[in-house]
């Protein structure tokens, strides 16, 4: 499989307010981070961990989606939480529109399903 190169979508960084440089040069920092990572679990041929890195990449999405509502609640910007949400789940669908990759995912998310149902006696009976 070829590796995966990962990038943030430019309507993520326009959202960004004009002094949010920092914040651009972190999103692109964790995306190179995240990139290498997830093309040294593909060169392994460990897709448990791929579909680790995306569970956390899941949970991530909802924390900052839930921040996203404790800002505004407290009447603060929103906009760096919703940047960083936006971005993970960006990233999410970009690992999916690589057919295979996305094939594999599947297979192994439905194979820890299975496998969570014998360990806890989900099965029929």
């Amino acid at each position: 499989m070829d590796e995966i190169e990962l990038y943030i979508p430019e309507g993520i960084v326009d959202a960004l307010p004009a002094d949010g440089e920092e914040t651009k040069q972190d999103m692109g920092r964790a995306i190179e981070g995240w990139e290498r990572e997830l093309n040294a679990a593909l060169a392994d041929d460990e897709m448990g961990a791929v579909v680790d890195i995306i569970d956390h990449f899941e949970e991530r999405w909802e924390a900052y989606d839930e921040y996203v509502v404790e800002l505004r609640a407290w009447g603060q910007s929103p906009i760096y939480a919703m940047g960083w949400r936006d971005l993970h789940a960006a990233v999410i669908h970009q690992l999916y529109d690589h057919d295979e990759l996305a094939k594999r995912i599947d297979r192994e998310r439905n194979a820890r399903i299975v496998d969570d149902g014998i360990r806890h006696g989900g099965g029929p009976s």
